[in-house]
């Protein structure tokens, strides 16, 4: 019997895999494997939510209008050049509906966020992996890879799983290394948690010319994951192609109200901020005291590689771990069997994760 078969490339896509959240067994668990917000949403945020409810019988905005101003107002941008999705995946995937296809190659970072690949095949382009130097985003490597098939180029910056980031000038660079027709997205996910003064979201880029797009998300700093709420700033025949492209009402009124919410409640933000400026140095301090690789990190959570051998890598660390209720992310979908990512969450947390990695090591 026949049956549908799916377009080309679609049985390529490797399946994405989140985090755990729960363990077997295990009613009580502490979860630092999807880098969630370690002080919770903002009670201001909540409390929006919470009387959205009374008109879920309501159609959203379905240009999310109040929340693009909102944003606009927050970061001095043009409110029309903003466009709303339902988390940056979905503005991942109609960006590469827009931009590639077929015979396109879309580039991103070895160790990069692996929904870029997914991205890829799912519009039937072939993604393209370009090494990094130490576990950070290679311009010259990417720029080496650009030919004339290319469409698209993907940074995370700060990187996900890696933690670490490229400067500003390092950033311009790649832009000023693409041609006009190939479009450059800087996911900027973790932007609220970085500290340096060389550091760039990108907004500028985005201002400079036609071909810079920045993502930005609710889900880490602002701890509002479950509501799958974020953004891109772009220009604007790129804002009028994801306006075309998105679902008629693709972000819903809970997620709209809440998220203005968020941003008026900067001082939420800037404790958030604090919180992961005390703790994930101490954490990584922890690990390297512990004899581990704890590499250089400036969003909200650490990379760690462990030894190799029986009953001291990486998979014995985390089977250790979930005994002990603590769940990290293995890495091993981003080409990194080796480590575990361990987010920065509350205090208690901290302590214990600290504490069960150093009996892990102890053991000999």
């Amino acid at each position: 019997m026949s049956v549908p078969r799916p377009r080309p490339g679609i049985m390529d896509i490797s399946l994405y895999v989140p985090g755990k959240s729960a363990l077997p067994g295990r009613r009580k668990v502490m979860k630092i494997s999807a880098n969630e917000g370690a002080l919770g949403p903002s009670p201001k945020a909540v409390a929006a939510y919470r009387k959205a409810a009374n008109h879920i019988h309501r159609y959203p905005d379905g240009d999310s209008a109040r929340l693009r101003e909102a944003i606009a107002r927050r970061h001095g941008l043009d409110a029309a050049r903003i466009v709303c999705g339902a988390g940056s995946d979905e503005l991942f995937y109609n960006l590469a509906r827009g931009y590639a296809g077929p015979g396109d190659e879309v580039i991103y970072s070895e160790h990069g966020f692996n929904v870029y690949p997914i991205v890829a095949h799912s519009v039937g382009a072939t993604p393209v992996a370009a090494p990094e130097d130490a576990l950070v985003f290679d311009v010259d490597a990417v720029l080496g890879r650009v030919n004339d098939r290319t469409r698209m180029v993907f940074i995370a910056n700060p990187n996900n799983p890696t933690g670490s980031y490229i400067p500003a000038h390092e950033l311009r660079r790649l832009r000023a290394g693409l041609a006009d027709n190939i479009l450059l997205v800087i996911d900027s996910a973790y932007a609220e948690f970085v500290t340096r003064n060389d550091y760039s979201p990108g907004i500028e880029l985005v201002d400079a010319g036609g071909n810079v797009v920045m993502t930005r998300t609710f889900s880490k700093a602002y701890a509002m994951a479950a509501l799958r709420l974020g953004w891109a700033y772009c220009p604007p025949a790129v804002a009028d192609v994801l306006n075309r492209l998105r679902a008629p009402f693709n972000v819903n009124s809970a997620a709209q109200v809440a998220g203005i919410a968020a941003l008026e409640d900067t001082a939420h933000v800037a404790a958030t901020r604090d919180h992961n400026s005390i703790w994930l140095p101490w954490l990584s301090d922890r690990f390297r005291a512990a004899g581990l690789t704890g590499y250089p990190s400036v969003a909200n959570f650490v990379l760690v590689r462990f030894p190799e051998g029986d009953g001291r890598d990486a998979n014995a660390a985390m089977r250790f771990l979930n005994r002990h209720g603590i769940i990290p992310r293995q890495t091993g979908g981003y080409g990194l069997p080796g480590c575990l990512r361990f987010t920065i969450g509350g205090e208690d947390e901290m302590r214990a994760c600290a504490d069960a990695v150093d009996a892990f090591t102890a053991r000999g």
